[in-house]
């Protein structure tokens, strides 16, 4: 266990939905505090140019996307089982709603003039560097960011139902346990949460306050602090681990060069020899001089798998 490394920092809201799963599987881990911006040359050394928080590592096996992370901690432990069977289909597509509709309409509620000015008081420069790295992320996304008004209605929306929910049903979304959905829907809140002004939007929601106190409680497991040098020398000094070599695309054979991206935000592409692909994950080979040979994971919903041109 003390192989899990999570390179992440603190504000990021994604990075917290993983945090707080640590900690209800009470995992050891080791963390690597990265840039909130570019350039992540350390972090790009280990995905080949995927630049979104958080990402975990596991010696040479990099993961990416909190959706494919989530499964791979999931395996690692038993406690508190994160996909039931009960809910497989529906905590599943709650997960996805709040990791990208809901999460997107949280967004322009925290960065509202007066969040922001409260926010980054005195830190003016850092505010205007922070916008200007998500603008590049942003930079050919076919999902434009929501107006705020249609944002908060959304949002608000998405708040009375939850609370509704909770009064008719248990102490989670889907049992007295928390799964996927229960993660994936607490980190949009933990960002409103942080924020001053905006952080009083919960006053009329006594089950949800209930909730994210719940939450709140697993803590972050047990990490331990690692420079990301360091991180890269465990890369380095690792073999991949990987189950299985075999190709679920028809057209893509293992061993051939393929490129994976996001298809939403943050294109960044990263490009590869295919090692593994299943309906869940697609794994790429890849080298770097710092790290490395390395298998770089991602999710199949959401990223867009191709060969080179």
């Amino acid at each position: 266990m003390s192989d899990i490394t999570l390179h992440h920092y603190p504000m990021s809201p994604f990075a917290e939905k993983i945090r707080v799963i640590l900690g209800a599987k009470d995992l050891p881990w080791q963390s690597v505090i990265i840039p909130r911006i570019m350039p992540k040359p350390d972090l790009v050394a280990l995905t080949g140019g995927y630049r979104r928080t958080p990402i975990l590592q596991i010696g040479a096996n990099i993961i990416c996307d909190t959706a494919l992370i989530a499964r791979k901690l999931d395996a690692l432990s038993d406690k508190t089982p994160l996909f039931p069977d009960h809910a497989a289909m529906s905590a599943e597509a709650v997960a996805a709603w709040a990791d990208t509709f809901f999460f997107q309409c949280a967004v322009p509620l925290a960065f509202q003039p007066a969040v922001v000015a409260q926010t980054y008081a005195g830190k003016e420069e850092e505010m205007k560097a922070f916008v200007a790295d998500r603008a590049a992320m942003r930079k050919g996304s076919p999902t434009p960011r929501m107006p705020f008004v249609e944002a908060k209605n959304n949002f608000m929306l998405g708040l009375a139902r939850f609370e509704t929910q909770l009064a008719e049903t248990q102490s989670f979304l889907f049992g007295e346990s928390p799964c996927i959905a229960d993660f994936s829907l607490y980190h949009p809140l933990w960002f409103i949460a942080t924020k001053p002004i905006v952080d009083k939007i919960f006053d009329d929601f006594p089950h949800i306050q209930k909730w994210m106190a719940a939450m709140k409680q697993f803590g972050h497991g047990q990490p331990s602090d690692l420079s990301s040098q360091a991180a890269i020398d465990i890369a380095k000094n690792s073999e991949i681990v990987a189950a299985l070599s075999s190709s679920a695309l028809p057209d893509i054979q293992v061993g051939e060069q393929i490129v994976v991206q996001p298809t939403d935000y943050g294109i960044d592409p990263v490009m590869g020899e295919m090692l593994y692909c299943d309906e869940i994950e697609v794994v790429l080979k890849r080298a770097d001089e710092r790290a490395g040979e390395l298998a770089v994971h991602f999710p199949r919903v959401g990223y867009s798998i191709r060969k080179p041109e």
